[in-house]
């Protein structure tokens, strides 16, 4: 039997703000979730911040009929958070975890414990070969001042590659997650420059849902207004993206999110909006050339807008590699300090032992010691891992430049900078300005042709 020449694929992607005895109303949030996709019958559902095994098992029992095929990828201390149910077979299944998160010591944000990352699993959806990608990215925090934005740089920079280099052979490619980057953030550009994904809001035929596709909204009991600042609405930071091949067309036919409230229940799903996009897929022999060539190739950016996107993406890691370096210099400090610490009961006792100092004064150098030894250990740790952090940083630099340097050679050199200059960082870790503004000072572009 011939397989069909058109099929219709429903994605679902939500995440879920699992975090067990934090989060608010969470059993019963996980039964909503489990009785929403049963009764939508998703082909794919891909959930983020499942924090909780238990509560993927609760939800693998709940789904066995709808959703027999499921994969939980574990990661980090707490696990990665990210889960697939399915209802075509998954091959395969993979899991990438990035090389930076965040920091330990920032416990109130919590990143660095959640090992971020980015899971695939292969999926045969009739006969097609379907690379489905779950992700989910470091949290923003903070608009005006983001200390994390090279962190999450270099994961973006991670996650497109990782995509580029396992789905070569696929016939379909599908992103979804929590990216927490805005639609015309650095990351995002840079994700669907040099992989050639493409965002289902921007391209459905049809749309209901918030307003702008926001899927973070003020309107959300479980969200914090002042998180949302500058931005009263909310923001759209939750993508399901595409792309095909020379062997399968896909496009998005629709598209719809949730509003916040549930009817007939007392609170939403989760602080997110879920989404769900039903993609059309058509093998490409009845399909038009255009189409096909637009889904096949591996970018649908220029080549120039490439180099000019990786080169800002330079600027902010490099930003990020001065930054690393200062907190690699302070806990250095911490070191010297708490070795002095730690030195000065042991030069001050045959000192003290003879001219027979009260026990306060023992008791004094005790604590000196202790305080020393605690600074030695926090001290070595945090160089240990700010150097571990400069090595990524590092790494993911020289890789971003050597993507350059191949991009400009295969389009005849469109780009130059000046003899011994380096590219500058932009003048702060904040964001890219709306769509249209001015961007920061880049090479000089010179004639090119696309």
């Amino acid at each position: 039997m011939s397989a069909p020449q058109s099929v219709r694929l429903r994605v679902f992607s939500l995440n879920c703000w699992g975090i067990r005895y934090l989060s608010r109303h969470c059993a019963q949030r996980y039964a909503m979730i489990a009785e929403l996709l049963d009764r939508e019958q998703h082909d794919i559902a891909l959930l983020q911040e499942v924090w909780s095994e238990n509560d993927y098992l609760f939800l693998k029992r709940a789904l066995a009929t709808s959703h027999p095929f499921t994969h939980y990828f574990r990661s980090g201390v707490i696990g990665s958070g990210l889960a697939v149910f399915s209802k075509h077979r998954i091959e395969d299944a993979l899991l990438y975890q990035y090389s930076l998160n965040g920091y330990p010591y920032m416990v109130h944000h919590g990143d660095w414990f959640g090992g971020k990352a980015v899971g695939l699993v292969i999926l045969n959806v009739c006969g097609m070969k379907a690379h489905v990608y779950v992700t989910h990215l470091h949290a923003e925090y903070s608009r005006a001042k983001d200390d994390y934005l090279p962190h999450r740089t270099v994961q973006a920079w991670e996650l497109l590659n990782f995509i580029r280099h396992t789905s070569a052979d696929a016939d379909l490619v599908v992103l979804g997650g929590d990216l927490n980057m805005h639609p015309q953030d650095l990351g995002t550009r840079l994700l669907r420059a040099h992989t050639g994904l493409r965002d289902c809001y921007a391209e459905t035929d049809t749309f209901h849902g918030c307003e702008d596709g926001i899927t973070l909204i003020a309107d959300n009991p479980f969200t914090k207004k002042k998180d949302l600042l500058p931005f009263e609405k909310g923001i759209r930071i939750d993508y399901i993206l595409i792309k095909g091949s020379d062997r399968v067309c896909v496009r998005c036919e629709s598209m719809s999110t949730t509003k916040g409230s549930v009817p007939d229940k007392p609170f939403p799903y989760s602080d997110h909006e879920s989404l769900t996009s039903q993609l059309l897929l058509q093998r490409s022999d009845c399909m038009d050339g255009r189409v096909r060539q637009r889904d096949s190739s591996d970018t649908g950016a220029p080549v120039c807008e490439r180099v000019e996107v990786v080169s800002e993406a330079r600027g902010v890691v490099k930003e990020g590699l001065h930054q690393t370096e200062r907190l690699r210099l302070l806990a250095m400090c911490v070191l010297a300090v708490g070795l002095a610490l730690l030195l000065l009961p042991a030069t001050a006792l045959p000192w003290f032992y003879p001219h027979g100092h009260c026990a306060l004064s023992y008791a004094l150098l005790g604590l000196l010691g202790v305080l020393g030894l605690a600074m030695v250990v926090s001290g070595a740790l945090l160089y240990v891992l700010f150097t571990t952090q400069l090595k990524a940083l590092n790494g993911t630099e020289a890789s971003m430049k050597l993507s350059a340097v191949n991009l400009r050679g295969s389009n005849g050199g469109c780009w130059e900078e000046e003899e011994g200059t380096e590219m500058e960082a932009p003048a702060s870790l904040s964001h890219p300005p709306p769509h249209g503004g001015a961007r920061s000072e880049q090479p000089t572009l010179l004639d090119c042709e696309e």
